[in-house]
């Protein structure tokens, strides 16, 4: 499956916010849902933490779908 591509307007963004932004969670409540129950990986290891940073050239999977976060070309 081709993985979505996340275009990052700042330095960072919030692990459970990308959950939403990106379309994976419906909000960012079920985000920190999915987190906390162990659905999600950043660059193929388990992430608990909600609000972790989430940088550009990282890679997030969850549910089986895949993200790629991009840095913004301004």
């Amino acid at each position: 499956m081709d993985a979505l591509e996340f275009r990052l307007r700042d330095e960072h963004v919030a692990l459970c916010d990308l959950l939403k932004l990106s379309g994976i969670a419906d909000s960012s409540g079920q985000g920190k849902h999915l987190i906390a129950t162990g659905e999600v990986t950043v660059d193929g290891q388990p992430e608990s933490r909600k609000t972790a940073k989430i940088r550009a050239n990282q890679t997030v999977q969850c549910l089986g779908q895949t993200v790629r976060v991009v840095a913004d070309q301004v």
